[in-house]
């Protein structure tokens, strides 16, 4: 069972997003029973929330299911109990870096990394393009599903 948390800032909007694109991936190539696949956030501002209305939305609008959710921190366990803690941009980074105590065992990436680029993930939060955000997240996701099954 690969195990993965994507992570962001709440853990409402791209965090979220990567989750569902993520699980619905797994489930179109018949992998779902190899995976096991959750989302949190580095900060508090947003625990017990749902997901954005405009993450909910995109999904929607391409046909992918939301994953049943609200918003939960990252703690220090999780770095025990995930394989890949898949941040979104650096500050994401720095602080799943500083939840986990640090990453001595590499488990800690950017999703772009895995499509071979190091750009962030585009936070709607702040630019409200959550269409922007989706082709990030479904290359990064694509990108990194092929990793994981080819490796």
């Amino acid at each position: 069972m690969i195990k993965i948390l994507f992570v962001c800032h709440g853990n409402i909007c791209r965090s979220t997003m990567a989750e569902s694109v993520m699980t619905h991936l797994v489930k179109q190539r018949h992998l779902d029973h190899q995976f096991q696949i959750a989302s949190a956030a580095t900060s508090r501002e947003e625990i017990g929330n749902s997901p954005h209305y405009g993450t909910v939305n995109k999904l929607c609008s391409v046909g992918i299911p939301v994953v049943p959710h609200r918003a939960v921190q990252m703690t220090r366990a999780d770095y025990d109990k995930y394989d890949y803690l898949i941040g979104m941009d650096d500050a994401n980074i720095r602080n799943m870096t500083r939840i986990a105590g640090g990453d001595p065992e590499n488990k800690i990436h950017r999703l772009l990394e895995y499509a071979g680029s190091s750009r962030a993930i585009a936070d709607p939060w702040y630019t409200g393009e959550f269409d922007v955000t989706y082709d990030d997240v479904l290359e990064g996701c694509e990108a990194f599903l092929d990793y994981l099954t080819t490796s």
